[in-house]
């Protein structure tokens, strides 16, 4: 039976005295019949008919579930049953609530598609408009971008304040350049120069930002709301908070929220009864616990599992397994996995790539055995094995390890990277650098070259050096000077000040204390590395020094979670500390 035709326009609300008719519904190879004396009754098509029925006695006819029936008055009503006056107001009242329902106005739909990082939108529907802080775009001048389909308000002392630290070669003087070039390339997009038109706002996708479906507005006149006696009127966070507290009584029906990296500012807006926020889009996790650990334990009954289904074979001494089942989903490519069980045999292996609803493991080798020493070291702990394998691995160009004080993480990656430049000359040297953030009181300028300006800040690598030199102790006195000489030679320490431009060709970098970095400067650092270069960087997230940097923003992190999964990347997090037993207990208590 072909679909009716649609309706041509709304019923109207049916008087009491239509319910003395009969409600028909069409029957297969019948036609419809409207007597003309009767035109309240005249047959219409509902879009709210099958409701209707839904609730009306006459629904429990067995045909009520077919698709559009229409209100008639039929010739014949002994045939069909009837509706009594006491179902009239349960139909009645049931088109009165379809009606206001299908005529309410929906809201406005989002710019994106996805669910908006900066917040749930007001309850009015309006989108939020958040005033920027000056010290946001100070930190990141993309942060205009970054509020997705919400408006942004920039106060004219902020522009004042930009204006202020835009001269010098600092980080934070470029980074207010920058901003100054993007928000005149928003204004010159204009079409005039009236303060009516700047009022309404500058659309943020104008310059191909797509991602920002907000506007952009900037102060245009003079917001007069007193402050608290107790806050001086010539401050500029004041002079800011007074400003997000007329907006706030301007625009009763949007959530005006402050965003600021000033703890201070936020504590003082929430005083005063304001909405403040952080500036989060630079933290890449919220959590460091969520960070990626790049080693996982097997289930118990993981060869009971995928046994019957496991392929494996050997090739040079390295045995392959291939597996299929629950587990391969949550695998990661070079992740490495353990599985040690009482009275077997442990496995330790390495994803080395994953196909579908396959993945192919690699078991490692042990660098645990005397035998098997890489520059006399061997590893005293699992997660020691697993930061060598991924050190000496030629396939494995960026490696990056985590860990507490005392976890070994220098030692290894000097040892992995003198066992490659002088034994398997793989690499032509090392090149070692780290920030220079000093711990307390900076005790000024530096005498000498670049290598002797950074000679005290490579203390760490002194201490490596000498414990990898006293191994051989056969050699004797002189044998150990040579070698010293022989070792310092194919080492290279360098200063992060002068990396802009360089390419470093068939190097072994090893980035020390890695977790001051910015993910601007760690950016800087790993597109350095130019054909056969391997790139270690180390840290401890624990020990941050650099202002305004946490563990979810540092580049050490954000380095960590964008290589994940990468075939020719590694991590690994040392959990175990080395160095000595009072080393350990510090750690842990203090």
């Amino acid at each position: 039976m072909p679909l009716p035709k649609p309706p041509t326009k709304r019923a109207s609300r049916l008087d009491p005295t239509a319910f003395d008719n009969t409600l028909a519904v069409s029957k297969p190879g019948t036609q419809r019949q409207t007597p003309p004396a009767k035109p309240a009754a005249k047959s219409r098509s509902l879009p709210d008919s099958a409701a209707v029925q839904a609730k009306a006695p006459a629904s429990s006819s067995p045909q009520a579930a077919k698709p559009a029936p229409t209100i008639a008055a039929a010739p014949t009503p002994a045939a069909q049953p009837k509706i009594t006056a006491a179902a009239a107001p349960a139909v009645q009242t049931t088109f009165a609530a379809a009606k206001p329902r299908a005529q309410a106005p929906a809201l406005k739909p989002s710019p994106l598609a996805r669910k908006p990082r900066s917040g749930k939108r007001a309850e009015s529907g309006e989108p939020k408009l958040f005033v920027l802080d000056t010290n946001v775009l100070m930190h990141d001048p993309m942060s205009l971008f970054r509020f997705e389909e919400h408006d942004i308000y920039l106060p004219m002392i902020t522009l004042e304040e930009l204006d202020g630290h835009k001269k010098g070669m600092t980080e934070v003087a470029r980074n207010v350049r920058q901003v100054s070039r993007e928000l005149d390339t928003l204004a010159a997009g204009l079409q005039g120069s009236s303060v009516e038109e700047m009022a309404l706002g500058l659309p943020l996708d104008h310059t191909g930002h797509r991602e920002a479906g907000g506007k952009l507005f900037f102060q245009t006149q003079l917001l007069d709301t007193p402050l608290p006696a107790g806050l001086p009127q010539g401050k500029a966070d004041n002079q800011i908070l007074g400003v997000v507290q007329a907006l706030k009584l301007k625009e009763p029906n949007r959530e005006v929220v402050l965003v600021s990296k000033d703890i201070n500012m936020r504590i003082k807006a929430r005083a005063l009864g304001l909405a403040a926020e952080d500036y989060r889009n630079d933290k890449t996790l919220e959590d460091s616990d969520l960070l990626y650990t790049g080693v996982q334990a097997l289930p118990a009954d993981f060869w009971e599992r995928h046994g019957k289904t496991m392929e494996s074979w050997s090739q040079g001494g390295i045995t392959f397994y291939r597996i299929s089942g629950p587990l391969v989903p949550s695998l990661l490519i070079n992740e490495l996995l353990y599985l040690e069980a009482p009275g077997a045999a442990p496995l330790y292996a390495k994803v080395l790539e994953i196909t579908g609803k396959t993945a192919v493991l690699r078991t490692l080798k042990d660098y645990g055995n005397q035998k098997h020493a890489c520059w006399g070291v061997t590893a005293r702990n699992r997660e020691q094995n697993f930061a060598l394998n991924l050190l000496l691995d030629p396939d494995c160009d960026f490696v990056t390890l985590t860990g507490t004080a005392g976890t070994g993480k220098t030692l290894l990656a000097l040892a992995a990277g003198l066992s490659q430049v002088l034994d398997d000359r793989r690499y032509s040297e090392i090149i070692v650098t780290r920030v220079t953030v000093p711990v307390g009181e900076d005790i000024g300028f530096l005498p000498g070259t670049e290598e002797e300006k950074m000679s005290p800040w490579m203390g760490a690598l002194d201490d490596n050096l000498e414990v990898l030199a006293r191994g051989d102790s056969a050699a004797g006195e002189w044998g150990r000077a040579a070698t010293n000489d022989l070792v310092r030679s194919k080492i290279k320490i360098k200063s992060l000040n002068f990396m802009r431009g360089r390419t470093f060709l068939n190097k072994y970098v090893i980035i020390d204390e890695a977790q001051n970095l910015t993910p601007k400067q760690m950016k800087t650092l790993i597109t350095r590395a130019g054909p056969g270069t391997k790139i270690v960087c180390l840290g401890n997230l624990a020990q941050i020094d650099t202002p305004y940097l946490t563990e979810g923003s540092s580049g050490l992190t954000y380095a960590v979670d964008r290589f994940k999964g990468w075939a020719h990347s590694g991590h690994v997090t040392l959990a175990r500390g080395e160095r000595s037993r009072l080393a350990d207990f510090a750690s842990e208590v203090l």
